[in-house]
């Protein structure tokens, strides 16, 4: 199965890309990096430059049709950043009138109020997107994974790396249960 990674070419909280993508990629999956702009993306670690990462297509080309599902890694500069590009709004809104499974970690359900994709739908995140949630019609839970099906298409959230534990695995249950 081929797994989209969606980041901005800078903001992206490394932990919260590396460790669902080794997941992703040790229960021998594909995984693929998507931003905004070819070239490399710049992690960080918390407000620290951390590792770069090689884009391997941009959301200009990147076909939702060619992906099972989709990971959005957290981080603040990150989605905050993929919600003001208009392709990297699309490619995630495909997915959800696709019905294919979206995972979202921490910060990375801004992207999904930008998509306006939330109504109806319970999802955790960081504290502080709860109002932003709410706001666009979903539910916010404090949990460190919620999984929400009552839409087009399977939602897991959690709420920050302290979480990837449960996400990671959630994300590959998810993953499996989509090919049985």
């Amino acid at each position: 199965m081929q797994v989209a990674f969606l980041v901005a070419p800078e903001g992206v909280e490394q932990v919260e890309l590396t460790e669902p993508w080794e997941a992703v990629t040790g229960a021998g999956h594909t995984a693929k990096l998507v931003s905004t702009d070819s070239g490399s993306i710049q992690a960080f670690d918390h407000l620290d430059k951390a590792d770069t990462f090689p884009v391997d297509l941009t959301t200009g080309s990147a076909q939702p049709d060619d992906f099972a599902a989709l990971v959005l890694p957290g981080g603040v500069a990150n989605p905050d950043a993929l919600r003001m590009d208009e392709d990297a709004v699309a490619f995630v809104k495909a997915f959800f009138t696709q019905g294919k499974p979206v995972a979202a970690i921490c910060h990375a359900p801004w992207t999904l109020v930008e998509a306006g994709v939330l109504s109806g739908r319970t999802l955790t995140s960081w504290p502080s997107l709860r109002t932003d949630i709410t706001n666009a019609g979903g539910t916010w839970v404090d949990e460190p994974v919620q999984v929400c099906t009552d839409g087009p298409n399977t939602l897991v959230t959690s709420r920050k790396p302290d979480d990837l534990k449960a996400f990671c695995d959630t994300v590959l249950r998810t993953l499996r249960e989509g090919t049985d």
